[in-house]
């Protein structure tokens, strides 16, 4: 494998494993508290590490470079949040699309062309006023990747991953939110065979967008169920 061949992976890879992170335009979120939360700290190492890793399975004849980028590429480029808030923003507009979704997910994201050929089931679970739910995966991260992509390094981090079954309501206090007493927080643990995919409440003052300017609301945070949708600072009703 040539030095520009691998500084090209490293480059992407690193951007896989940390920008993930960041989100995209559909995954960002407005800033959060002034102090970093500790699950949201990025490994200081994490640039060697990945090049270890590369370096070895390229040298033992495991992975084929080209493949590689392929799936970066693909996991970059081809899916990520937008995805799940395309499949968001239909349930909010079509109620037999939203009954089909609850009923049956992978199915109903099927129709609008997201798959992922891996053989796990998708949950959607509902928020309403009075219930709000939570996705962790307590034993690594495991994460609905074909609607919302790679998950982020908080997502991926031991302590979201205790604190968010521990004390899931201070852990949405650090991402801004503040439950009410009143909401039943329900906490929803996925695993290999199992992903989980929040659908948010539908903000008030929406009602004249269209479907594709209900999707551009939608973050990658909502679907995990750390934040809640709300419209632009100014288009409040």
């Amino acid at each position: 494998m040539g030095d520009g061949t691998r500084r090209s992976f490293l480059k992407a890879a690193a951007t896989v494993a940390g920008a993930a992170a960041n989100a995209d335009s559909v995954g960002a979120q407005a800033p959060g508290p002034a102090r970093t939360p500790a699950h949201q700290a990025v490994p200081s190492d994490l640039a060697l590490r990945v090049k270890s890793l590369e370096s070895l399975l390229v040298e033992k004849g495991l992975v084929d470079p080209a493949a590689l980028d392929a799936l970066i590429d693909t996991m970059e480029h081809k899916v990520g949040p937008r995805d799940g808030a395309r499949v968001v923003a239909r349930a909010w507009v079509d109620p037999a699309y939203k009954k089909r979704l609850l009923d049956n997910a992978p199915a109903a994201i099927a129709e609008l062309g997201y798959t992922s050929g891996q053989g796990e089931h998708t949950l959607v679970v509902e928020n309403s006023p009075k219930v709000h739910n939570l996705v962790v995966c307590t034993l690594c991260s495991c994460y609905p990747w074909t609607v919302l992509g790679l998950p982020p390094v908080w997502y991926r981090s031991a302590p979201y991953r205790s604190r968010a079954v521990i004390d899931p309501r201070g852990i949405l206090r650090e991402f801004g939110m503040q439950l009410p007493e009143d909401v039943e927080l329900r906490v929803w643990d996925s695993t290999a065979e199992l992903r989980y995919l929040v659908l948010p409440e539908r903000p008030t003052g929406t009602e004249a967008m269209t479907e594709e300017q209900l999707a551009a609301l939608v973050t990658r945070d909502a679907m995990v169920g750390v934040a809640k949708v709300t419209l632009p600072t100014g288009d409040h009703p």
